[in-house]
């Protein structure tokens, strides 16, 4: 059934009571408690007694003071806070969870929202095209122009400050970020704000905020600084690209040189360190030697002392071998003479070899000296002559 139907709200069936019976009745009751007769009562409407009038005034008044006393009830979610103004006062700070304070006009209710957190850009407003000048462009340390967009996130620490101390409190932060950020800027390199310190001038940034924020007791905790942009101005940013390639080039080099140098120098120390390690063995082994020779020729000397004429020949003898120890050839000295025979072994062993007498004897004439032939005959003579006859006396 709707609601445009005329027999809605009229009891029958066990339907809904009805509406205007309800109504009727109110008005009826309302007409007894202020003491007017009915409409179509005998003698016309009845002059209201104190009694009556009295009973009305107090259950009316009763109504008013439940609902202004039930108007003081109120609830603090888990992420507000409740500040009770009492004659526009501060009175006092409530918790989350049901609460009842004197209701209007004694105290009012400020409900601020702690844990939300809030956001101001600075340099741009909603998107970062939407550049703000007079915010982005900014003065460095080397009297460059750079252009920084960066937001500001911050929450609520002290709701009683924020409310009180605080005429616009987005703007109070826009501003102090605004001066912070460029205090920061106007003491560091444009290179530094643009690459590697970008990190570090936010933290400072928000530090000085924070100070700052504390100070005017704005009651603001800041959260966040976040870079969104740090770039040259448009006009200088192809110029200013060159010199970055060129700033680039200037490092790859300077790191190319850096490997190379780390390259050659270690291999240079290692060097270095070899030569000087095989100096000082070649030292010791020297040292050791001459060490070495001198023990042994006091030990020699002593044994001379000893024997001297044995020493001697001993001496010569070990001198003699180890002198034609590597020679082919041998001298043989004759008894009783003054004749000395040599034996040339390397000429007989080379006759005696695969090349055969001709060879051998062509070799012969070649090493042999330009002399005469026969004195070189009778030399020969005279020295097989000499060893027959050290042979004849050797037998005798």
């Amino acid at each position: 059934m709707g609601l445009n139907d005329p027999q809605w709200g009229k009891r029958g069936n066990g339907g809904p009571p009805d509406l205007d019976e309800l109504w009727r009745r109110f008005n009826q009751k309302l007409s007894g408690m202020l003491g007017r007769q009915g409409p179509g009562g005998p003698g016309g409407p009845e002059e209201p007694g104190l009694r009556q009038f009295g009973g009305s005034a107090g259950l009316l008044i009763g109504l008013l003071a439940l609902v202004w006393v039930a108007s003081g009830f109120y609830i603090v979610d888990a992420s507000q806070r409740g500040i009770v103004l009492r004659f526009g006062k501060h009175a006092e700070t409530t918790q989350p969870g049901p609460r009842w304070h004197l209701p209007y006009p004694v105290e009012t209710v400020e409900i601020v929202n702690v844990s939300q957190v809030r956001t101001v850009e600075v340099g741009y407003r909603n998107n970062v095209k939407s550049k703000v000048l007079k915010e982005a462009l900014m003065l460095t340390d080397d009297e460059n122009i750079i252009d920084i967009q960066f937001a500001v996130q911050y929450i609520l620490k002290s709701p009683e400050d924020f409310l009180f101390n605080n005429r616009s409190p987005d703007d109070a932060v826009l501003q102090v970020a605004e001066t912070a950020i460029r205090e920061i800027v106007g003491k560091s390199k444009m290179d530094f704000v643009l690459y590697e310190g970008r990190e570090q001038v936010a933290a400072a940034a928000s530090k000085l905020m924070q100070e700052i924020l504390d100070r005017y007791q704005t009651g603001i905790q800041i959260s966040k600084v976040t870079m969104q942009n740090a770039q040259p101005p448009e006009q200088v940013q192809a110029a200013f690209d060159d010199a970055v390639k060129a700033g680039q080039d200037r490092e790859r080099h300077k790191n190319e040189g850096q490997a190379y140098a780390n390259d050659v120098i270690p291999k240079a120390r290692g060097n270095a360190a070899r030569l000087l390690q095989e100096a000082e063995g070649y030292k010791q082994r020297v040292i050791a030697n001459a060490d070495g020779e001198a023990s042994r020729f006091r030990q020699v000397l002593s044994e001379y002392n000893k024997a001297p004429a044995v020493t001697r020949d001993r001496l010569y003898i070990d001198m003699m071998q180890q002198v034609l120890a590597s020679t082919s050839k041998v001298l043989v000295d004759v008894k009783g003479g003054n004749n000395l025979l040599y034996l040339p072994l390397d000429k007989l062993i080379q006759m005696s070899g695969p090349g055969g007498p001709a060879s051998a004897s062509e070799t012969a004439q070649a090493a042999r000296p330009s002399t005469p032939s026969e004195p070189a005959a009778e030399s020969t003579a005279r020295s097989r002559e000499a060893f027959r006859s050290r042979d004849r006396e050797s037998r005798q």
